[in-house]
């Protein structure tokens, strides 16, 4: 069995199980972490994941990171500027950028088909180094979980902490993390 199949069947252990239903949108977050070069198998194996939502009777929602930035960036009345001189913008990725991605996730989040049977699976979050953090865009978004959030996460977990391509500075999150090493398997 390969990486990612190993992984999808370690969610499915996870998923399986009877959801608790008071938790704080926080502990709603399931983080599978998986080798950044396995970025590519996994979003062509993301069906392995969705059918053993579908078969814990769950319902499954995607929702892709990965074009966030280029829509962001074509939405600005002064794009061209940027495009010049792209050091400009900084300022703007500190606020505005968080705020439109955590926007467009919460768009996903509360979609009036998403309850609290509901898994919205996000992937492409490697999309946003260099961008913001994607501890910040959760931060924004926690709140609107309705169901499970399960975030494909390309990098390390170790000792309670997140490592997105294992290069910038991790962080504490009260995500469930399931990962190919069952010591940081926590269910």
């Amino acid at each position: 069995m390969g990486r990612i199949e190993d992984l999808a069947s370690r969610y499915q252990n996870h998923i399986s199980a009877p959801w608790q239903r008071n938790l704080a949108g926080a502990q709603r977050m399931i983080f599978v972490v998986h080798d950044k070069t396995d970025e590519r198998k996994l979003r062509a194996k993301l069906e392995l994941f969705e059918v053993a939502t579908r078969q814990a009777g769950h319902v499954w929602k995607l929702f892709d990171f990965t074009s966030v930035f280029a829509k962001w960036l074509t939405s600005m009345d002064y794009r061209d500027r940027y495009y010049a001189k792209p050091e400009r913008l900084s300022l703007k990725l500190e606020r505005d950028f968080v705020a439109f991605a955590a926007s467009s996730l919460r768009d996903a989040l509360a979609a009036a088909d998403v309850d609290e049977n509901t898994v919205v699976a996000v992937y492409g979050v490697a999309s946003l180094f260099g961008f913001t953090k994607v501890s910040l865009v959760l931060k924004e978004t926690e709140h609107d979980i309705r169901g499970r959030l399960v975030l494909f996460f390309p990098g390390e977990f170790d000792n309670n902490n997140y490592r997105l391509l294992d290069a910038r500075d991790g962080w504490n999150y009260l995500a469930v993390p399931i990962t190919l090493y069952s010591g940081a398997n926590v269910q």
